[in-house]
């Protein structure tokens, strides 16, 4: 980024100067990153692009030394794909019969995986669709996937560690246990009782463009023809003839019992019309280097999302998702434990590297472009401390930290914590899989120790229903904006937690290791 691109940058944030000091920084760098201005930061967009030189010209302020590949910039060469719905059919063939779906209502063509432009497939029902080796759980063992569209519940079965059950359920594991089955594809069921979003929301942002990261080497979805979500309120009209009732299946996973497998009597039927294009969005960072010549060379990461969901389908006549709190909270605690590294004149042994992504809400595609083709050393990186939408609705008493079980990063975040009095908690709600869900995970590929944060609550709480409504109401939602309650003390003190627990795992004797019973130790170098 030059000069003059930083200095117009400043210029658009000089007007921020004022609620800085009445609001306190956190707050003006959210402000103006969810502004309708920026038209919900888009992957690809001039929105996202103008959140990028902001962030890259807050940097410049603080004197951080750039760490990306153009000064502070780091380039992520993306491929879009959106589908042309008037153009595209779905059906469901018993008999010779056809029956037509509705897209949107019944199902929804994920173009994760970037479909065939024709296909015909018979269906098979493989329980979670998982294939667990270290749990000695296989939903294909025995099973004859080939050429077939693989119908799933989505969810594991108990008694699974809740990170190795994410691991399992991630587009990476899933896609190579499909593709090592010789399944052609996959049907995904939602469990009613543990989606984030209705339905009728999700459906709402089929239409906005999917992406994969330019690199094939990086795409985790090659080798297959189609993926799907159906609509789990009609999952009878794709079990129909089965024998079986999603009820049923429903009733199984909730007992803990073993879900079936079986042959679907049907064929499913589609013509995929796509539009396809290039795209380049931005990942962000800079870096604090540290003081001492034998760790210096050495980097832990903070990292943030920058992306939102752009303009889509309107909600009570808005349009524009600000993403407020999904991630413009992240990326602001980012520039503000930066900014109080540098006023506390703090000595990091080791050099602190700030990282704002691109292309989250795609699939964690900029952390994964960053993980893959680091701008520093590939095995310089000790650690990733992850902030998304850690969510200050409330005080901050509680920190759920995931991850905290599987390297001794828990324990140093567990100090921090319990030196200002806030007690810490693992992940209350494994079976959401947020450990794969947000870019720590891209680390944790990679063999990096990382963890994410967020403010957590006590179950039958108040601060439980407020959370709870906020899903309901604002995740991924056009009211994520600057008009709802925020607490910004909350928030203040959380920056305060990250600050001193990257000054804290900076100043380690030794790197961060995975604990020798978590399964991600294998992912090490």
């Amino acid at each position: 980024m030059n000069r003059w691109a930083i200095m117009a940058v400043l210029a658009m944030a000089t007007g921020r100067a004022a609620a800085a000091d009445a609001d306190g920084r956190w707050w003006s760098h959210v402000a103006f990153l969810a502004d309708d201005a920026l038209e919900g930061r888009d992957t690809g967009s001039a929105g996202h692009r103008k959140a990028a030189e902001y962030v890259a010209a807050e940097f410049a302020k603080l004197g951080l030394r750039p760490g990306g590949t153009e000064g502070f910039l780091q380039p992520v060469a993306l491929r879009s794909r959106t589908i042309d719905e008037p153009h595209s059919r779905v059906a469901l063939v018993r008999g010779g019969e056809e029956q037509a779906l509705t897209l949107g209502e019944h199902a929804i063509i994920s173009l994760r995986v970037d479909p065939a432009t024709s296909l015909e497939a018979p269906l098979i029902f493989a329980g979670y669709g998982l294939s667990i080796p270290d749990a000695g759980h296989d939903d294909f063992a025995g099973l004859d996937a080939r050429g077939k569209l693989v119908v799933y519940l989505r969810g594991a079965p108990p008694g699974i560690p809740g990170p190795l059950a994410a691991h399992a359920q991630s587009e990476g594991e899933r896609s190579a246990a499909l593709r090592k089955a010789g399944a052609v594809g996959s049907i995904g069921i939602a469990n009613p009782k543990h989606m984030d979003l209705p339905w009728e929301r999700i459906a709402l942002a089929r239409t906005l463009p999917a992406m994969a990261l330019a690199d094939p080497s990086l795409d985790d979805n090659r080798g297959l023809s189609a993926s799907l979500a159906f609509n789990p309120a009609h999952a009878d009209l794709l079990l129909a003839g089965s024998g079986h009732a999603f009820r049923d299946l429903l009733d199984a996973a909730d007992a803990g019992r073993p879900l079936p497998r079986f042959e679907i009597p049907a064929r499913l039927k589609a013509t995929i019309a796509v539009t396809r294009a290039d795209v380049a969005s931005q990942n962000v960072a800079a870096i604090l280097p540290g003081s001492d010549p034998a760790l210096s060379g050495e980097y832990v990461v903070f990292s943030a999302h920058l992306d939102h969901l752009g303009v889509g389908k309107p909600i009570n006549g808005d349009a524009i998702y600000n993403g407020a709190m999904d991630n413009a909270s992240g990326v602001a605690s980012l520039l503000d434990v930066a900014a109080k590294l540098k006023e506390s004149g703090a000595k990091l042994r080791r050099s602190a590297l700030f990282l704002a992504v691109t292309a989250e809400e795609k699939g964690l595609l900029g952390s994964k472009s960053f993980a893959g083709h680091p701008t520093v050393p590939r095995g310089s990186i000790v650690a990733d401390l992850n902030a998304d939408m850690f969510l200050p609705l409330y005080p901050l008493k509680r920190l759920t930290i995931y991850g905290i079980d599987e390297s001794d990063l828990g324990a140093d975040a567990a100090a921090v914590a319990a030196a200002m009095g806030i007690a810490v908690e693992p992940d209350p709600e494994p079976l959401r899989n947020i450990f794969i869900r947000s870019d720590q995970y891209s680390f944790v590929r990679r063999g990096i120790p990382s963890l994410m944060f967020k403010i957590g609550f006590a179950p039958g709480s108040p601060e439980e229903e407020t959370s709870k409504a906020w899903f309901r109401d604002r995740y991924h939602a056009p009211s994520d904006d600057l008009a709802q309650p925020v607490n910004r003390d909350a928030a203040e003190a959380f920056d305060r937690l990250m600050a001193k627990l990257l000054e804290r795992v900076a100043n380690r004797d030794d790197r961060p290791r995975w604990k020798d019973e978590s399964f991600f130790r294998r992912f090490a170098p």
